[in-house]
């Protein structure tokens, strides 16, 4: 019997730039160019700081919402409601026409519904007691 000349190791930083671009090459020959491209608004106060923000990527003619943040004491104003939108106007620049996202329980599904957002996919106890929302919508 023939010995198998590779191995399998364990790495505590994972290689990125090698398995990511293998995957991201491969994508383009099956699907073409993605075109991928990030994006991110952020909400600063008056002194500056970065309170909240939003960051995304576009690729084929999706838009993903990556995460989306606010400081707690800046929730319910309405910020949360103009990044999204500076985030989708930004992907239909882009030519981008559906969007998707997921969130917790614990999170906003209940926001991003309120904003169009359709729920496709639900993972139950992720994590113990909660459930991780996939969502989707057209642009």
């Amino acid at each position: 019997m023939e010995e198998d000349p590779f191995d399998i190791e364990y790495m505590e930083e994972p290689a990125w730039d090698i398995i990511g671009q293998g995957i991201s090459d491969y994508n383009a020959e099956q699907a073409g160019d993605d075109q991928g491209k990030n994006l991110c608004f952020v909400l600063r106060g008056p002194d500056q700081k970065v309170v909240g923000g939003v960051i995304a990527a576009t690729y084929w003619d999706w838009l993903y919402i990556n995460l989306m943040w606010i400081q707690a004491e800046h929730r319910g104003k309405g910020y949360g409601a103009r990044l999204l939108a500076l985030a989708e106007e930004e992907g239909k620049r882009r030519g981008a026409k559906h969007s998707y996202l997921d969130t917790f329980s614990f999170q906003a599904p209940g926001f991003y519904q309120q904003h169009g957002y359709e729920v496709f996919g639900v993972l139950e106890d992720f994590p113990a007691g909660h459930q991780r929302y996939f969502l989707k919508k057209e642009l």
